[in-house]
């Protein structure tokens, strides 16, 4: 299937992944997770919704917990270069036929909402409430002390045609997984804005769902360290998947599960795709160093399990991507 040409003039600039929305069922022991067990800053909170973020990150909240009767995700956040650019994105979704709404958010300015055309719920802003970055305050680092927030990776049904159309914004390929042979199919894409592996990754499978979200930490040594931190917290059974490191990107990677079973990542050491002429790396579907350059294979629940996104019906993907899983 064909790889997407970069776009350097999109119709309207998104800058990075910001922010994740979340659905949980206990706000308190989700929140006593991604404070006390991860190390995210708690900003705001009451008894419907918490605000966190990482260290290094100014912005007010990167993660967003909201007391719900069933756990999902509701949206996913990308933060424009301009207050412009959310009337260029207004424009772009209205001539492709797709609504959208501007919505009151606390502690952001105004901001865009729309459902793409694969029932994934976007977000985007320009501007939100600044907070003083925590890097140097090492008296508050928990967990494994978390900087910022990284990227999304989704679940599609469509995996071509949401490549497609995030291609149409501005998001650039850095690394795919494809079948051999002259008709081979896309099964997943790593996309950016910032200049790293990825802001946006998409993946076969039955969607639209998320797969996960992930922090970036400073050292692997930050990961190692929380899988001592949740073993001895109550929370080892949470541990899905690592430590270990992905061929794709160069991660090296943990793989938890909040208590509603949302994914979260813990990530470190990808490389810098910035420069207009960086070719995309492809990988073959059966090659096993793509998941897997050393460490335990990934369990069946990692390519199997996700997070629905709120209201949306997650439907059967297009193929079954023939992927190494291990029993």
């Amino acid at each position: 299937m064909p790889v997407p040409q970069h776009i350097f003039e999109p119709p309207f600039n998104i800058i990075r992944s910001s922010h994740v929305v979340l659905d949980v069922t206990d706000l308190k022991l989700s929140r006593a997770f991604y404070e006390t067990t991860v190390g995210l800053h708690v900003e705001d909170a009451d008894d419907k919704v918490v605000y966190l973020r990482a260290a290094e990150e100014h912005q007010h909240h990167s993660l967003v917990l909201r007391k719900a009767a069933a756990p999902a995700c509701a949206r996913l956040g990308f933060k424009v270069g301009n207050d412009k650019d959310l009337d260029k994105a207004a424009a772009f979704l209205s001539e492709n036929s797709l609504a959208y709404a501007f919505a009151d958010q606390p502690f952001q300015g105004r901001t865009l909402q729309f459902t793409d055309p694969f029932g994934f719920q976007i977000e985007l802003y320009a501007a939100m409430d600044k907070r003083p970055h925590l890097l140097r305050r090492y008296d508050l680092y928990r967990g494994c002390h978390p900087q910022r927030l990284d990227h999304f990776n989704v679940f599609a049904a469509e995996v071509q045609d949401t490549v497609d159309f995030y291609a149409r914004l501005g998001f650039r390929l850095t690394e795919y997984a494809e079948e051999d042979g002259p008709n081979g199919r896309i099964a997943a894409a790593w996309m950016h804005r910032k200049g790293n592996v990825h802001d946006f990754a998409i993946t076969n499978g039955k969607g639209p769902r998320l797969h996960h979200f992930a922090y970036w930490t400073p050292t692997a040594m930050n990961i190692i360290h929380l899988c001592d931190v949740m073993a001895s917290s109550g929370f080892v059974k949470n541990i899905e998947r690592g430590p270990g490191r992905h061929g794709i990107s160069n991660a090296f990677f943990l793989y938890v599960r909040d208590p509603d079973g949302h994914r979260l990542e813990l990530y470190t050491s990808d490389y810098f795709t910035g420069d207009h002429d960086h070719e995309p790396l492809r990988w073959s579907l059966r090659d096993p160093r793509r998941q897997t350059l050393w460490g335990a294979p990934a369990p069946r629940s990692w390519f199997e399990q996700g997070s629905p996104f709120t209201g949306q019906t997650v439907r059967e993907p297009k193929f079954v991507a023939d992927v190494l899983v291990a029993d």
